[in-house]
């Protein structure tokens, strides 16, 4: 598979990524430091998006329905050089199927997921899968 986005920025505005049909802006200023996610926060939202796009695609390959995921990435990051030096992920997943195999479900994100096993290489990852019953 290939990949392809676009991204432009103006001098002293801020940024935006072009990807097929949407538009992400991205801050690049200061003055927008509190309102718009910087391209750290990018990198943890794809990560988080590449655990939600797997529940989504295990979900019917394991057979268990679920109504809801969410995720919460938490990073440090590295000062000399600058990097991510530590992932840490909470997924919930709102559920009451007892298909639900949440082991298998982690030990399949970890294996299968692009932008997870890009991320393990350059940092540790560690997380945990619970589930709420639905009410």
């Amino acid at each position: 598979m290939k990949y392809q986005i676009r991204a432009s920025s103006t001098s002293n505005q801020d940024a935006v990524i072009h990807i097929k049909q949407s538009d992400i802006d991205f801050g690049t200023t200061s003055k927008t430091a509190e309102t718009l996610p910087n391209p750290a926060e990018l990198y943890l939202g794809a990560f988080a998006a590449c655990m939600l796009k797997n529940v989504e695609r295990f979900s019917g390959m394991m057979k268990f329905s679920y109504t809801k995921a969410t995720v919460e990435v938490n990073a440090t990051r590295l000062e000399n050089p600058p990097r991510m030096d530590s992932i840490i992920y909470n997924l919930t997943i709102y559920s009451n199927d007892k298909k639900l195999n949440t082991d298998l479900l982690k030990k399949n994100i970890e294996k299968f997921g692009t932008i997870y096993n890009t991320v393990k290489l350059s940092c540790s990852i560690s997380g945990t899968i619970n589930t709420i019953n639905n009410v």
